[in-house]
């Protein structure tokens, strides 16, 4: 009897065993294969959703940055080209102009803006119709001034077939080297030959700049007189620089940017030694690649078309490419970005997976364990109890896992989520295996969401901000004083922006030697795109100040221009003034823009002006001029619409009033500090409260001609 109820013992106590161990390998069984088909559903949605969020931001950086690009080279081409007709009215009308005196480089001249003539070795300096045919060019010396400072250029030239090289800059000491005059011939550099054989305006390959060092290109016109002979050519260096640093400020980990010529070469050469492609490409044309991809999109960007982001392969990996044309020089713009980086967020949510997968294993194996040792104490007391618990058990398991399983079997792409159901709430360790993977599909679906989201935003919002603030600052003037050789005006202008970026601008600008021109506007909207709009717009009308007409002329035009482009929901209020140095005399116009305010006898008021509506956004509309009557002394303050919309914590607006009253509590102090004063006022009323809007300001004070300059 005794050996009969150990072998029952015995026999029960291996049926225990076996029935534990075989639920164990189908639980390994289970999140094994649960594991694979989540690990493979996940990796596939993270590529489609990755790849879509790749190809949105590498398209839109990549149209930004050649539109910027674009833009430069078009404001450069107009500057050219406006000079250039100057000259030709110069060639075509001789007898109106009278020779005007020039000077050779002189280094004692650094630091002002003067007029200088370089002649080629062999060159007859003595010649008289060269030394009048130079003196009539002379006439344009304070037009290439003006330009040279209204667009923060270091010089423009006019290269003459005789072997003169007229020029303006504040540098002279560039043309001596040891103290000795440097030798310089216009005809053999590349912008005049190129220009030539083009006969029209063109821009050279990148080169080395022969006086500052620094790696440019340059825009350069022929000038033809009646009968089609050769009579000079126009030029002015633009320094890539401002490109190449949009691009780098726009960059992120494994992206790089490629500009190329109308041939297919390379144009920045920082850019192309870290672009990932062959180093044959690096001493041909793209278009002769061996890569079949690059000369792909190479070739159909150059023929004007914009490319779709396409994947590809550089140096034996993969990359999302694309290339978009520049219309302004035939160039093109290509984008490349790294396929493994863009995909690193799936290696990191595979680790998590695999991390929260381990855990619920060793969980359920811990609980099984303390579980067998119970039971395996009870076998020892009651043997029918122990087969009666096993048989239990086994019916309490097996069939809530085997449902387990085939629920896992049909998760896939369309269908994530393992829920919890009653089948599985046993009251034991399937009941928690089962909430575990409840909860490994619910944070993985969530995980997956936000690091889409969260990844978008983050890309999206970087490379609007670096782009717009590298907008802004390239194209408003911040150098002060702004004209140091003249003494009748004195003027200071600034510009904070909020954190997000915006569309204020200012502009002052010497249209002649007798006319200042002055320009405060505000974009509408935010972001990138107020920030290309307000450079179009005052690219416009600084272009139109130098044709001479009125500032209603100036807003008629631009209102017809940008209803004409059809931009929807852009608009821009404009004010604009034109100051004659001589009298006093301030002829303006206004577009929607603030109410100007005016000091007299040594008190700002507000100057309710003629007011038309804002700029852009109804055809037809048509501006008046106005005129205010300047003493010296008399001081003139604008603003954008920050100043006195700014908030404080009660949601209060700072109002004209106050502005104007802060105005008047040092009226005759600096120009900086009465800015300082306003900008203060306003930080202290609004105690703490985030800026929302940019806050732009300009002061100007008429000082009139001085007896020694009349």
């Amino acid at each position: 009897m005794f050996w009969l109820s150990l072998m029952t013992i015995l026999l029960l106590s291996g049926a225990f065993v076996a029935i534990s161990i075989n639920n164990n390998n189908m639980l390994s069984n289970t999140v094994d294969q649960a594991g694979k088909i989540q690990q493979a559903t996940v990796s596939e949605i993270t590529r489609v959703v990755m790849d879509r969020v790749v190809t949105d931001k590498l398209g839109d950086t990549n149209r930004t940055i050649a539109r910027f690009a674009d833009m430069m080279f078009l404001s450069a081409k107009e500057r050219v080209t406006y000079l250039a007709d100057r000259l030709k009215m110069i060639v075509d009308s001789p007898e109106g102009y009278e020779p005007q005196p020039y000077t050779k480089p002189d280094p004692a001249n650094d630091g002002n803006w003067t007029p200088k003539v370089i002649f080629a070795p062999g060159t007859n300096e003595q010649d008289p119709v060269l030394n009048v045919k130079i003196g009539r060019t002379s006439n344009l010396a304070d037009t290439m001034i003006s330009l040279c400072k209204a667009f923060g250029m270091s010089d423009m030239y006019i290269g003459l077939p005789e072997g003169a090289f007229f020029t303006v800059s504040n540098q002279s000491s560039y043309w001596f080297v040891d103290g000795k005059p440097r030798e310089y011939d216009p005809r053999k550099r590349i912008w005049y030959r190129q220009a030539c054989e083009a006969h029209q305006l063109i821009f050279t390959d990148g080169e080395w700049d022969a006086n500052t060092g620094e790696y440019c290109i340059e825009c350069a016109m022929p000038v033809y007189d009646k009968r089609g002979g050769l009579e000079a050519v126009v030029g002015m260096d633009l320094y890539l620089d401002e490109i190449e640093q949009v691009i780098n400020n726009t960059l992120s980990e494994g992206e790089y940017n490629l500009l190329v010529n109308e041939n297919g070469k390379a144009v920045l050469p920082m850019q192309a030694e870290e672009f990932p492609m062959a180093s044959a490409d690096r001493e041909r044309t793209l278009l002769e690649s061996e890569n079949e991809t690059l000369a792909q999109i190479t070739n159909e960007a150059l023929k004007g078309n914009s490319t779709d982001v396409t994947l590809g392969q550089l140096e034996n990996e993969n990359y999302y490419l694309i290339a978009t044309p520049i219309p302004t020089t035939g160039w093109v713009l290509i984008s490349a970005f790294s396929q493994e980086i863009a995909m690193q967020p799936e290696s990191l949510l595979q680790e998590y997976l695999a991390d929260v997968q381990t855990g619920v294993v060793m969980n359920y194996h811990e609980k099984t364990a303390n579980t067998q040792r119970t039971a395996i104490l009870l076998l020892a007391g009651v043997t029918i109890l122990i087969l009666g618990g096993a048989i239990l058990l086994g019916r309490r398991i097996v069939k809530p896992l085997n449902m387990i399983t085939r629920r896992v079997s049909g998760l896939g792409e369309d269908n994530l989520e393992f829920k919890m159901a009653d089948e599985y709430r046993t009251g034991d360790e399937v009941e928690k295996l089962a909430e575990s993977f409840a909860n490994l599909s619910h944070k993985t679906l969530d995980y997956m969401e936000k690091t889409v989201k969260a990844t978008a935003e983050k890309e999206r919002i970087g490379t609007e901000l670096a782009l717009g603030n590298q907008i802004q600052a390239t194209m408003l003037p911040h150098t002060f004083p702004a004209f140091p050789d003249r003494n009748e005006f004195d003027i200071y202008a600034s510009m904070d922006p909020a954190k997000e970026v915006g569309g204020d601008f200012y502009d002052y600008f010497l249209i002649d030697d007798d006319h200042l021109g002055l320009v405060m506007a505000d974009v509408s909207g935010k972001g990138v795109p107020a920030a290309l709009y307000m450079m179009a717009c005052k690219i416009m009308i600084s272009d139109n100040a130098m044709t001479g007409k009125s500032p209603a002329q100036m807003l008629n035009d631009a209102n017809a221009r940008l209803c004409a482009n059809g931009q929807e929901d852009m608009f821009v209020t404009v004010w604009i003034g034109i100051l004659e140095l001589s009298t006093g005399k301030l002829t303006a116009a206004n577009g929607g823009h603030e109410y100007p305010v005016l000091m007299k006898d040594g008190r700002f008021e507000l100057y309710k002006d003629v007011h038309g509506l804002f700029v852009g956004g109804i055809p037809g509309l048509t501006y008046e001029n106005y005129e205010i009557q300047m003493k010296p002394g008399d001081r003139l303050f604008m603003y954008t619409d920050g100043i006195p919309e700014a908030n404080n914590k009660e949601r209060k607006l700072f109002g004209t009033e106050r502005m104007v009253s802060t105005l008047n509590t040092d009226p005759t102090a600096e120009l900086k500090t009465v800015l300082k004063n306003v900008r203060e006022a306003v930080d202290q009323f609004a105690n703490g409260a985030e800026q929302f809007d940019d806050l732009t300001m300009l002061c100007i004070e008429y000082k009139g001609k001085k007896e020694e300059d009349k």
